[in-house]
């Protein structure tokens, strides 16, 4: 998190990680949540809900930019999220997978926190999707969401492997819910699960002061994983990029041979799990 001085400087930056994730021949890189905020500055003097509002201005051409990326570095791109103003009028919070053929698809965030509502105004989505890649099924969470156990598993019940989560929290403790849950999915669905946050601070930016993140791939935990179901981390509070290789093939075998089993041994003769809503555009 940094100011920028206009839209073009803000691309520029978001270029630059993703043209040094592709040196490294990466298939997917991840942003954090709200990833244009830093240009909120430029409404200073507005109120927060209003401000955001006004961000999502940028919403298409940021979209279409980082179309363009992943066509022209061969990557897949999380976008973090953005504030989009739906057809029905009320503000979303929306991540886009853009893949590397050129095509897109969306993930709104479903769960709105107290505060997201009281000074941003979002409204919770309605669909919860799984992705086809070239490197197979993603799920999304927007931060919040990988609180709601019953999400993943809808996701890994369509066929998900890896789960990526852009987050934003401004403290610790905040930052540690999305943490421990996101390994808790990691482990009782047995598939990858990556974090993405902002660091950093925003001066004069009312409700978006200061960030606290530390980015994080979480495993299952088993004998083929690492002992601590850790694929990598970064270093607290810094920006860096965290560049982790996962065997998908690995998954496929914890599910069918591994010490315990979570998907398998589920007691559907007890319970099940049944999503309300029709899921028009996943997969």
């Amino acid at each position: 998190m940094r100011r920028f001085n206009s839209f073009d400087d803000f691309l520029q930056q978001v270029e630059f990680f993703v043209d040094t994730v592709s040196d490294y021949k990466a298939d997917i890189v991840l942003f954090p949540e709200l990833l244009n905020a830093p240009l909120i500055h430029t409404y200073e003097g507005k109120n927060p809900t209003d401000a955001m509002r006004m961000l999502a201005d940028y919403t298409d051409d940021l979209r279409q930019a980082m179309i363009d990326m992943a066509l022209s570095y061969n990557i897949n791109i999380v976008t973090g999220s953005i504030p989009q103003i739906g057809d029905d009028g009320n503000l979303y919070n929306v991540s886009f997978l853009c893949r590397r053929d050129g095509t897109w698809d969306s993930q709104e965030k479903l769960h709105i926190t107290p505060d997201e509502d009281a000074y941003w105004g979002f409204t919770g989505g309605k669909d919860i999707k799984v992705f086809d890649t070239d490197v197979g099924k993603i799920g999304i969470l927007i931060c919040y969401d990988v609180e709601f156990p019953e999400l993943a598993r809808l996701q890994v019940m369509k066929g998900m492997k890896i789960l990526l989560v852009p987050f934003w929290t401004d403290t610790k403790t905040g930052y540690l819910r999305v943490r421990c849950c996101a390994q808790a999915r990691a482990i009782e669905n047995e598939c990858f699960v990556a974090i993405s946050g902002s660091v950093g601070n925003i001066p004069k930016v009312e409700t978006m002061g200061i960030q606290y993140s530390q980015a994080a791939v979480f495993t299952p935990a088993d004998f083929s994983f690492p002992h601590d179901a850790i694929a990598s981390e970064a270093t607290p509070g810094i920006e860096t990029v965290l560049i982790t290789d996962l065997d998908l093939d690995l998954i496929k075998e914890l599910r069918t041979q591994g010490s315990v089993r979570n998907l398998e041994s589920r007691r559907t003769d007890l319970y099940e799990l049944n999503l309300k809503t029709s899921d028009q555009n996943g997969k």
